[in-house]
């Protein structure tokens, strides 16, 4: 039975092929966290053909790196707003939670691909092999989901960091005597703190939710029309180092504070609100569309679980240090924290500055990359044959929507939540739960309590999404 059990079953259906994109070509700052992790596991011809077929064995040491530059993202830049809304205790317990649960979730598609599927096979692949058609399409659906999420979340981000980047360059040069104000600030509540800066006036051809999204496009969308996608893959390294300099600004600042405990244990928040940060958590930890790849790369697969569980314990204390070191040194009112913590500093303080240059960058080259998935994802479920046409009326499409919410829904953290949440529900809580039940199911080894236990895994996941709509925002 056990020599049974270790080959494949169901050998005899057919199985679509599936390739990830290698994790050389996935940044690290992802979308709104998110980040290429979400990337699609299922790609067009045209993409296929720039991707070697054989693929190198990494040690475990390579493929512990690698989850976690993959899964870290820009949730780092909302990871303190998520603590603020949450509560530093309920915070710390929550990531420790979610870590644990994204963690298991993984490891459960990981087992499931090893009896049921091959090194090629891939989340979708495995749903319509053991749930069926729909199972696949509702896979699909919800990748394109967290990928729209993605592109939102870096064109906001793009807009963020090209508005206040330019507006510190046209300042050095216009004037290198005069000394600026680089005093903390708290934009959205003004009565918490006297160290609040003077808002600069927009101009009518110069304003952060008003032109700066429509520049934004001028330079994005030649981008998008790039033959070869692969040529911003050569620009990974930025991802990591943007990673590496957030944690390094968020300690250098920590630290030039000093601890500014205060009222925070004892400060009461609506356990309501604490859905904020699992919402965000779920996002933050996603990794599942591609863990198969990533993990089959892994010279040691005896190892998996064990390489897995260190990855993902580096990035919950990577997520915990920014998020409980900048939320306790924070020197005003706890409120003042903001959804993209580089809101918090005035624009010409030298730290800051670097970051936004650097991230504006790094989030450029990456963004026709999370567009690209987008658009190949979508052609998968159109019934519409593949042309250039209809790629330029999907680049434009994606360009209106990410326009019009950076204009008119200019926030990251509520994106990255409801993203989150949705896509969490699915691809981390529901289709490793299913996949799971019926592994067990055909195996013969599915009982009462184990049925329990992975229907508790998708209450919770739908309990998550139904608490976002009860958020005092």
């Amino acid at each position: 039975m056990s020599r049974a059990e270790a080959e494949p079953l169901l050998q005899g259906a057919a199985t679509p092929t599936y390739r990830a994109v290698s994790t050389e070509s996935i940044d690290s700052l992802g979308p709104a966290e998110i980040s290429a992790r979400d990337i699609l596991s299922t790609f067009n011809k045209e993409y296929e053909k720039s991707i070697k077929p054989e693929r190198n064995k990494q040690s475990s040491l390579v493929t512990i790196f690698s989850v976690w530059n993959t899964i870290m993202g820009s949730s780092l830049l909302t990871m303190a707003w998520g603590v603020e809304r949450a509560g530093l205790p309920a915070a710390l317990v929550l990531v420790a939670f979610m870590a644990a649960l994204c963690l298991y979730t993984a490891y459960v598609l990981l087992t499931v691909n090893k009896h049921h599927g091959s090194e090629s096979c891939e989340v979708p692949a495995l749903c319509r092999l053991l749930l069926g058609r729909w199972a696949e399409v509702v896979a699909h659906m919800f990748s394109l989901l967290v990928l729209l999420g993605a592109n939102i979340v870096y064109w906001i981000l793009i807009t963020n960091f090209l508005y206040f980047t330019v507006n510190y360059l046209v300042d050095l040069n216009t004037s290198n005597t005069t000394v600026y104000n680089t005093s903390l600030l708290c934009p959205h509540n003004a009565n918490q703190s006297l160290m609040l800066a003077e808002p600069e006036a927009d101009s009518v051809y110069w304003g952060l939710h008003t032109t700066v999204p429509l520049y934004v496009a001028l330079i994005v969308f030649p981008l998008l029309n790039f033959r070869d996608v692969s040529f911003f893959t050569k620009f990974n390294s930025l991802g990591t180092l943007s990673v590496v300099y957030l944690l390094l600004f968020v300690l250098v600042k920590g630290y030039t504070w000093g601890i500014n405990i205060g009222t925070i244990f004892t400060e009461t928040h609506p356990i309501r609100n604490a859905a904020v940060l699992s919402g965000m958590l779920a996002l933050s930890f996603y990794i599942h569309n591609i863990i198969i790849t990533i993990m089959s790369n892994n010279a040691r697969q005896d190892k998996n679980g064990r390489d897995l569980t260190i990855a993902f314990l580096l990035v919950t204390v990577t997520y915990t240090l920014v998020g409980a070191v900048f939320y306790i040194c924070f020197p005003l009112a706890k409120s003042c924290i903001e959804d993209n913590l580089l809101n918090n500093f005035e624009m010409h303080d030298v730290m800051t500055a670097v970051a936004r240059i650097l991230l504006l960058f790094q989030v450029v080259t990456v963004y026709p990359l999370v567009a690209f998935m987008l658009r190949s994802e979508a052609i998968l479920l159109l019934p519409l044959k593949q042309s250039r046409w209809l790629t330029i009326v999907i680049n434009l499409s994606i360009m209106s929507m990410c326009v019009l919410v950076a204009c008119f829904c200019p926030s990251i953290g509520t994106i990255i939540r409801y993203t989150g949440a949705v896509s969490g529900l699915v691809h981390i809580f529901a289709l490793p739960s299913f996949l799971q039940i019926r592994s067990l199911q055909l195996r013969g080894e599915l009982t009462w309590w184990k049925t329990v236990f992975y229907a508790a895994i998708v209450l919770f996941g739908a309990g998550n999404l139904l608490m976002q709509f009860f958020i005092n925002e």
